[in-house]
């Protein structure tokens, strides 16, 4: 059996948590391959490495140093080099990594340093080979992972060798500069490492015991959720649920690679299980989490005999197309339509200059924008095998009083999307966890 872990920043900020790593890793051996996040917060009000690397990219802009900045990094992998006990000579390699830095000036080689140095005191704690991820983690010229060719020279990296740890994040572009992936990048990076090397499991290792029905800062003491499909957990992490990289599924899904989220804290706990369609069996929950995310823009367009207008929603898309603005949810009616946007995208006078051009292609009969709205997304398999799931859910928003400003439920009823005012985001969810975690668990339901 092989199975691949990942360590988030919490499981890596320090020798003491390194050490617990170590214990974990060294507690199964199947647990064969390792990928590594930068080193996180060790107490309230610290730093992450990523961020003091962030730091030392702007003062190598500026004055063409690294600065103060790398000399905190320095200080703490010093420290954690010797809590450790290692030999290992880490003045060298932060000496090697600040003039690359220097000479480099990039943003992405430098933010990834906090994964290449924390791969290189892991593997050598361990006892285990190192694989700089630049090797092996290619993207083609238009920024997508090249996703055949990465895990061909993952595969063949990692041949004949028993036990590795992988730098996490980051690889290499198509003119051979290190290129990162988005924060939380690591999860993708491991999940890479899975399908490369078709492990039995994929371990993501963090500060938590998996995955829970909705936010704890939102609702007290949710439920933990003990399984989930891969197209539940894309949905949920989309939608703001952050345990696990939204993107990280993708190179595991299609080699049916589970995926469990254990606790580096609370390593016994059973933690999640993210399944394959194909190994995921119904829970018998109505709802498997629930989920919110501020800050959207609704556009909303309404055209008597839209419907016999051939090419109308074309030339919408082409509008947004033009202004590079991506859609969320494009809900409909007979004569309306309405585009669910990151209210980031139409900063800078963009939404005004994109609802002039859809006047001048279109010349709706209205045109709105919703600024603040929040979305909300009602996830699980069990909605389409229960009657009445929709009133039950749109009956405990009212219950709150909250007006609903849009609705989208995909064609899969795999979840049903309301937008709210963002001022009633958490109460929305609030009300319908208790409606379909508390309420149908008072009635047996």
């Amino acid at each position: 059996m092989i199975k691949v872990c990942k360590f988030g920043g919490t499981s890596m900020a320090d020798g003491t948590m390194m050490k617990r790593v170590a214990s974990i890793i060294h507690s199964d051996d199947a647990r064969r391959y390792v990928v590594v996040s930068a080193p996180g917060k060790r107490y309230g009000g610290d730093v992450k490495i990523t961020d003091l690397l962030y730091r030392c990219y702007d003062s190598v802009k500026e004055n063409g140093t690294c600065g103060e900045a790398f000399e905190k990094i320095k200080e703490r992998f010093r420290g954690i080099v010797a809590e450790l006990g290692l030999s290992f000579d880490i003045e060298s390699v932060l000496e090697e990594t600040a003039r690359e830095i220097e000479a480099e000036k990039s943003a992405d080689f430098t933010a990834s340093r906090g994964e290449y140095l924390s791969a290189r005191v892991m593997a050598a704690l361990l006892g285990f080979d190192f694989i700089d991820a630049r090797d092996v983690v290619k993207f083609r010229p238009d920024g997508q992972l090249d996703d055949e060719r990465t895990f061909y020279l993952t595969a063949a990296a990692l041949k004949g060798k028993r036990y590795a740890v992988v730098s996490g994040f980051y690889g290499e572009d198509a003119d051979g500069r290190v290129k990162t992936f988005s924060r939380g990048g690591s999860d993708v990076s491991g999940a890479i490492v899975a399908r490369a090397v078709m492990a039995d499991l994929y371990e993501n290792w963090t500060d938590v015991s998996g995955f829970l029905a909705c936010d704890p800062r939102i609702v007290d003491n949710p439920e933990r959720i003990a399984s989930m499909s891969y197209k539940e957990l894309r949905e949920l992490s989309y939608m703001g649920a952050n345990v696990l990289h939204s993107e990280s599924i993708f190179p595991v899904r299609a080699a049916n690679i589970p995926i469990c989220i254990k606790n580096t804290f609370r390593p016994t706990d059973e933690g999640t299980m993210i399944l394959p369609i194909s190994k995921y069996n119904y829970t018998g929950k109505i709802v498997t989490g629930i989920a919110g995310k501020k800050n959207f823009t609704v556009i909303f367009i309404e055209k008597s005999l839209m419907n016999a207008e051939i090419g109308f929603a074309r030339k919408v898309l082409s509008v947004l197309e033009k202004y590079h603005v991506s859609f969320e949810h494009m809900p409909s009616g007979i004569d309306t339509m309405s585009f669910v946007i990151d209210s980031e995208e139409l900063k800078n006078g963009v939404k005004e200059q994109l609802m002039e051009e859809i006047r001048r292609e279109v010349s709706p009969d209205n045109l709105h924008a919703f600024d603040d709205v929040a979305l909300i997304a009602t996830v699980g398999h069990g909605m389409s095998k229960n009657v009445g799931t929709s009133a039950k859910l749109f009956d405990a928003i009212a219950r709150a009083g909250i007006n609903v400003r849009m609705i989208d439920q995909g064609s899969s009823e795999l979840n049903i999307i309301v937008g709210v005012d963002n001022e009633n985001c958490e109460r929305a969810i609030r009300a319908i966890y208790e409606e379909f975690f508390k309420k149908d668990a008072s009635f047996g339901l």
